[in-house]
């Protein structure tokens, strides 16, 4: 009897189920890249019950019918509802609510435009990676009247050389960023007039490396924030408590650094923690900047341990920055790291393609390298400058102070976007000039479609940048006399979260100042250029030693001030190693 009620209701099920599933509804769903989209919510109309996609995009509804509807939706993407054919297999492609990013093109700090430089190897110490750079040349105004250069504010070169320098032992020379090293020490700075986002001088000396040249120092300040104008921040610190965070120099460092930044934080501020290591995501829900002992308490009880799955890790406070996007705000993602991404998406390649895309959110990324052995310095920087951010290293609690609490408004809030310099020399007057630092990547000069990756600029903050300059006529106390314009300068940028691209232009005169009449800032400017070049072994820079340097450095030190007196220590350092060095 049992058996026979069994049956009978199975029977009746098959018949139910011939009468209202009698077609099967099958698909697979992409994105505009042609990749497939798992946990995908498709809403079928006629039962209004709800199913999801399949780890490759598949799925398959039983449905009563030849046609119905459905809804299909999924985070970050545009909703659609459309008709369906259930005798037909579906393929539906889901647009991004924010536009795919194109490959970006700007990858270049500096471009000569059909220039191609000669092949170089990459530097590697231990586990350590720094992009392969190769140093600007001569170039021929006659042929290249024009060229131009990115202004960032990163300054993470000049404290990891210091990192090296006090290990007594030599500087990768790809680690060694000029510009960067010019940025440390903030010269110079003059206040842009009233409404201007920039103010610029320029300067015209003799060359300190080169009897027969001239130095030109261009010098680009950027307006300063009203403190009573700041905008709310959307902060969120990003921080590795991997495996490979467990050493003092590490963890325990950027736990001192972000209690300093903590500080500054205001009520209208909000701050989130995002952790990945043995673990992945929110430490800290979004919290008031005034609620500082909580904030502080979460910080503390940080501890390192397991892999490093850096991508889970960006996407997570990237997601969480969005959700507390704040219109008008500075919203940023601040990641503390030795930039060892050892699970997920690890190539710079990969990297490059997921920040660009969270960049278009207009949302900030500023990077805090630490460490030494595995650290990532080439894979900082390229996420720091893609993510429309900056680029420091901390290499001890004196450096986290001057970063996180002298320099905040530097680091933290921008005044322009993608900025970027041309300049158009005068070729009756320049035979020939040579950019000092920008030196750009060996990957990226490879591609002849490449242009320039502007930077962002902090508030406040002061560039100084140098060209070697040789001229058409020696005779230059006579041409000076004149005052003749020979290059015209032009600063292209956007303010922050708009997308309209401004100008300011500015004259260099062709007017020759004696060097040791020039400010002392920039006599001592040019200490920190001779530094790079010599640490880089530029075979522009084989006429001087390290005895001239530490001469001008001492006689341009300005003795009120601590970073350019360590600044002279360390080169009497850097002596010491490196001619142990040449005596091997």
């Amino acid at each position: 009897m049992l058996l026979k009620k069994i049956l009978a209701i199975i029977f009746i099920a098959f018949l139910y189920s011939s009468t209202y599933a009698q077609y099967y509804l099958r698909g697979e769903i992409r994105d505009e890249k042609n990749n497939s989209l798992s946990n995908v919510k498709i809403l079928l109309h006629s039962t209004e019950y709800i199913y999801y996609s399949g780890d490759a995009g598949a799925f398959g509804i039983p449905v009563s019918k030849s046609t119905d509807s459905i809804t299909v939706s999924s985070d970050g993407f545009q909703e659609i509802s459309l008709r369906v054919d259930a005798t037909k297999y579906q393929y539906i492609t889901l647009k991004s609510l924010h536009p795919l990013p194109v490959a970006e093109k700007k990858t270049l700090l500096s471009t000569i435009k059909n220039l191609k430089p000669e092949d170089r190897n990459s530097w590697s110490v231990a586990d350590e990676t720094y992009s392969s750079l190769v140093e600007n040349d001569f170039v021929g105004a006659s042929k290249f009247p024009e060229t131009g250069f990115a202004i960032n504010a990163n300054k993470a070169s000049y404290s990891n050389i210091r990192r090296f320098i006090n290990m007594g032992t030599i500087v990768p020379p790809d680690a060694v960023r000029i510009e960067e090293m010019l940025n440390y020490f903030n010269f110079n700075y003059t206040y842009p007039l009233p409404d201007s986002t920039f103010s610029f001088s320029s300067y015209l000396s003799q060359c300190p490396w080169n009897e027969n040249n001239q130095l030109l120092f261009l010098n680009i300040c950027a307006a300063k924030i009203n403190l009573e104008d700041v905008p709310p921040a959307n902060l969120v610190f990003l921080i590795d408590v991997s495996g490979s965070m467990d050493l003092p120099n590490r963890l325990p460092l950027l736990k001192s650094a972000f209690r300093l930044l903590v500080n500054n934080l205001r009520q209208t501020d909000t701050v989130s923690i995002v952790v990945y290591g043995s673990t992945v995501g929110l430490w800290m829900p979004p919290t008031s900047g005034d609620k500082k002992t909580e904030i502080l308490k979460a910080i503390e009880d940080l501890n390192p341990g397991g892999p490093t799955p850096g991508e889970a890790g960006i996407h997570a406070a990237y997601q969480v920055a969005k959700n507390q996007f704040i219109r008008g705000g500075n919203n940023r993602v601040i990641l503390a790291t030795d930039g060892d991404f050892n699970v997920g998406q690890t190539t710079e390649e990969e990297l490059e393609k997921l920040i660009v895309l969270h960049k278009q959110w207009g949302i900030y990324l500023t990077c805090l390298g630490v460490g030494m052995g595995n650290y990532k310095d080439s894979k900082l920087q390229m996420l720091a400058e893609r993510g429309s951010g900056n680029f420091a290293y901390i290499d001890n609690e004196k450096e986290a102070e001057k970063v996180l609490m002298q320099e905040f408004t530097q680091t933290i809030y921008a005044v322009a976007d993608d900025a970027y310099l041309n300049i158009n020399f005068d070729t009756t007057l320049v035979k020939q000039y040579r950019l000092i630092g920008f030196d750009n990547k060996w990957s990226a000069l490879k591609d002849s479609s490449n242009g320039l990756l502007g930077g962002e600029i902090g508030s406040g903050n002061s560039s100084v940048a140098m060209f070697e300059i040789t001229p058409v006529n020696n005779n230059w106390d006579s041409i000076s006399e004149l005052k003749k314009k020979f290059a015209e300068v032009k600063i292209s940028y956007r303010l922050p979260g708009d997308s309209i691209t401004l100008n300011s232009s500015f004259d260099c005169l062709y007017y020759n100042t004696n060097f040791d009449h020039l400010p002392t800032s920039l006599r001592f400017a040019s200490s920190v250029a001779m530094f790079g070049g010599l640490l880089r072994k530029s075979k522009y820079m084989r006429h001087i030693s390290w005895n001239d340097l530490i001469e001008q450095s001492q006689k341009t030190c300005d003795p009120q001030d601590n970073m350019q007196k360590e600044f002279v220590t360390l080169v009497v350092k850097a002596k010491k190693i490196y001619r142990k060095e040449k005596r091997r």
